[in-house]
């Protein structure tokens, strides 16, 4: 008998990213392979990459140059080089990583089982980076690394074009699938023990807009809603631009549909606005926060900040976190803005020093945490019913989250837990990342 055929995948980046390696996983699932427990003894190995910051790439290179010495060993090995950073780079990076068989473009994920099969049958280097490819369409099935959890990609691609992002330019036009595609994904999942699904976008507010309607990714939550099993349901991302009141009434009025709200809004000033391209003012963003609390009330908001964008001034800066405190945020993710090459910011002059940044950044995070905390003390006595992620770092201890994405911890006190159980959980202790307590059940 011939030795078994096994595959290894390194993910970069996004969940967009986490979810097509699990369909490349699935593809080579299907063709009969077996997951590898180290890549350097695979016969297949995928490079899931990603090019949102430059240190990510650097990390990447390192990563792929580590395959030379593999390929050294086994020339059989088949390398290949997916995602955005493949997408950006191509000819380059092949002529870099001679090791490199395969360099997949991000509209190729579907495809590669057939290209991999060609490569076997001919071991002819392939480069594959057309945006032309507009099948959106999901077929065969994903190996997810949750056993309670699945990703659902909704749409792929971006047309918003912020001047600091390179989406656009790797991940192409966007593009929907069918609302027939995705229940079927669901309902199939649902059949596989899985419970809680995250639909996934670069903006899942442009859902269906190619078909003129507006309300179509707020229709879909509700289609979504309805699929028996299903028990929670999340989303991400949202662009301000695009959110419509409609989704804002489906999360109110759908029982699983969760109450959470991922809504960057990037940067106060409006002239930063303006130059990042976002679409909208700040008044504007405050006007759809206002909405959102008055069809949810208790939403969780959470956000995306860029500070030091090009031009960036210190009372530019103070709108920034008048925005903030307007809104109390339960959490934001911060960035210090980046050089992206390829998009228009990198070339826009004015650029903010380093230590301007930093010491922007330390003042924005300081404020954050303050209004987080206080958000989380307020929590203390309430009972929340938390889906179990697994054991914490700490001995004894469990974790998982709840509807709204809170990060929960709790002692296991002797009881064995099994991964996607719902535990409800009082809360005795709040922190500024998250919530402790005891179960109750």
């Amino acid at each position: 008998m011939g030795k078994e055929k096994t595959y290894a995948l390194i993910n970069y980046g996004c969940q967009m990213n986490e979810s097509d390696t699990e369909h490349y996983a699935g593809q080579l699932v299907e063709m009969g392979y077996k997951r590898a427990e180290d890549f350097h003894d695979a016969d297949v190995i995928i490079v899931n990459t990603c090019c949102v910051r430059e240190s990510a790439e650097k990390k990447i290179q390192g990563k792929i140059g580590e395959l030379k010495a593999v390929k050294a060993k086994n020339p059989d090995v088949v390398i290949c080089v997916a995602g955005c950073m493949a997408q950006k780079d191509g000819e380059k990076l092949l002529k870099k990583h001679p090791q490199v068989d395969i360099l997949l473009g991000t509209s190729y994920v579907n495809g590669f089982k057939e290209l991999l099969t060609g490569f076997l049958a001919n071991r002819k280097k392939g480069l594959y980076t057309s945006l032309e490819i507009n099948d959106a369409e999901f077929e065969g099935h994903r190996v997810r690394q949750s056993p309670f959890h699945a990703w659902i990609p909704i749409m792929y691609g971006c047309n918003n074009f912020c001047t600091y992002c390179i989406v656009p330019y790797v991940r192409g036009r966007e593009r929907s699938r069918s609302v027939e595609n995705i229940v079927e994904e669901i309902k199939q999942a649902v059949k596989e023990g899985y419970k809680e699904f995250t639909l996934l976008g670069q903006n899942v507010d442009s859902y269906g807009k190619q078909t003129g309607d507006k309300e179509a990714f707020a229709k879909l939550l509700r289609t979504c809603n309805e699929v028996e099993g299903v028990e929670r349901i999340h989303y991400m991302t949202s662009h301000p631009r695009d959110m419509v009141e409609a989704v804002i009434e489906a999360v109110r009025d759908c029982e699983h549909v969760c109450e959470s709200f991922h809504l960057p809004f990037q940067a106060g000033s409006n002239e930063i606005l303006r130059r990042m391209n976002r679409g909208y003012t700040k008044e504007k963003y405050l006007d759809l926060i206002a909405t959102v609390r008055k069809h949810v009330p208790n939403a969780v908001i959470t956000t995306d900040i860029i500070v030091g964008f090009p031009g960036e001034t210190e009372e530019d800066f103070e709108q920034t976190l008048d925005v903030v405190r307007r809104v109390g945020f339960d959490s934001a993710y911060t960035f210090i803005y980046s050089k992206r090459s390829g998009t228009p910011a990198a070339r826009m002059e004015n650029q903010v020093p380093l230590e301007v940044k930093k010491e922007r950044l330390n003042r924005l995070m300081a404020l954050q945490n303050e209004i987080s905390l206080a958000n989380h003390q307020k929590l203390v006595g309430e009972t929340f019913e938390v889906l179990a992620d697994g054991p914490s770092k700490h001995e004894g201890v469990w974790s998982g989250r709840t509807r709204t994405g809170i990060l929960v911890l709790w002692p296991t006190e002797g009881k064995a837990y099994t991964l996607g159980q719902a535990v409800n959980v009082k809360i005795d202790t709040a922190q500024t990342w998250l919530l402790k307590g005891k179960a109750i059940d």
